[in-house]
């Protein structure tokens, strides 16, 4: 199912001191049929308003939303064709997880046995076949989300709408989950909307994310593309374990400074102050002529990597990180010497925060 969403705004008006918050503002977005998309952004950007808008839980202030070639923008949630998962759950704990899966059909009127051929099949689905008989309480975090979803898809929706789905769950459980998230969507083809606000989250099994500031989208593309040619600041400092370093620079006669160093030549951008932006895996140890110097603070040694934790007086952020092979052997000094990769290196200009290309 391809979802459209055409200038689609939610605004919220605070009754008591009549001031207005804009949730979601003008988002024009088009999510192909079949497909693992990702909305992605901190707390409070718009992103779970955004799913309540498409399950209708929420009205628009403005805008449509479209699900193929129709128009649900005042479709009730029960007519829409959408599998909602919660990040609480939301099971009955009276219930079996056979009967809280059963639940959606017999609301429907399915016929009861037909509910029930339904339920063990979307629970062969999720792989919790065996545990049909059991009530809540008698599961894990992970079994319980898994009823959910199977909950939300015996339905056999159109869309699957999960909003931050794995919080509840432990880091190893949270891993196992979304590579079940990713399986199931693959084997049943129904377009997904993932909503998290982590980005290692989404990016290690949506087809596409969705990044969200405020209420704004900020770039919408393949996790890798993305990571890879981040449109502004905020996108490039949102994506990313370790985080992007960022130092404040200047370009002047086509040269980059960080400080005093020249790191980049022959640009053709003007004069300006810039952020700099260099991914950890952008340094290249090279004490002999590196042409960027950090004061070393410590080295973590992470198994195939090394990680060197350093600083620099114009890093926006305490400390600079560095990852290199760890089998290069470093220099017992304070002072390290790097060259850059110029694919990881980003300029952005400082006042508007968008990125110089």
């Amino acid at each position: 199912m391809r979802i459209v969403l055409e200038h689609l705004t939610k605004i919220f008006t605070n009754k008591k001191n009549n001031t207005q918050v804009i949730a979601v503002n003008d988002l024009n977005v088009e999510i192909p049929s079949g497909k693992l998309i990702g909305l992605l952004g901190p707390s409070g950007c718009g992103k779970s308003t955004t799913l309540f808008m498409l399950s209708g839980l929420e009205t628009p202030t403005s805008g449509r939303i479209i699900f193929g070639d129709d128009d649900v923008t005042k479709l009730v949630p029960e007519k829409r064709g959408i599998g909602l998962v919660f990040q609480n759950y939301a099971l009955y704990p009276h219930m079996t997880v056979e009967q809280n899966i059963m639940f959606p059909l017999l609301n429907m009127k399915v016929p009861k046995e037909e509910a029930k051929t339904r339920a063990y099949e979307t629970a062969c689905l999720v792989q919790i076949e065996n545990l049909l008989n059991r009530k809540p309480s008698e599961l894990s975090g992970g079994q319980q989300q898994r009823v959910a979803i199977a909950r939300a898809l015996v339905k056999m929706p159109s869309v699957l709408l999960l909003d931050e789905p794995l919080s509840n769950l432990d880091a190893r459980l949270r891993l196992q989950t979304r590579e079940e998230i990713k399986r199931i969507q693959q084997e049943t083809g129904i377009t997904t909307l993932f909503v998290t606000h982590d980005q290692e989250e989404a990016m290690s099994i949506c087809d596409n994310i969705l990044v969200m500031k405020l209420g704004v989208v900020q770039q919408m593309g393949h996790p890798q593309e993305i990571y890879d040619n981040p449109d502004n600041l905020f996108v490039a400092n949102f994506l990313g374990t370790p985080p992007i370093n960022i130092f404040e620079g200047k370009i002047e006669a086509g040269n980059l400074y960080i400080g005093e160093e020249i790191i980049q030549k022959g640009l053709s951008f003007e004069d300006q102050e810039v952020f700099v932006g260099i991914r950890p895996e952008g340094f290249v140890y090279n004490q002999e002529g590196g042409v960027l110097t950090l004061l070393k603070d410590h080295i973590e040694v992470m198994g195939r990597d090394k990680s060197i934790v350093s600083t620099h007086e114009k890093s926006q952020k305490p400390t600079v990180r560095c990852i290199i092979d760890s089998q290069i052997a470093i220099a017992d000094k304070f002072e390290l010497k790097f060259d850059l990769k110029p694919e990881k290196v980003f300029i952005f200009n400082k006042e508007s925060e968008m990125r110089l290309r």
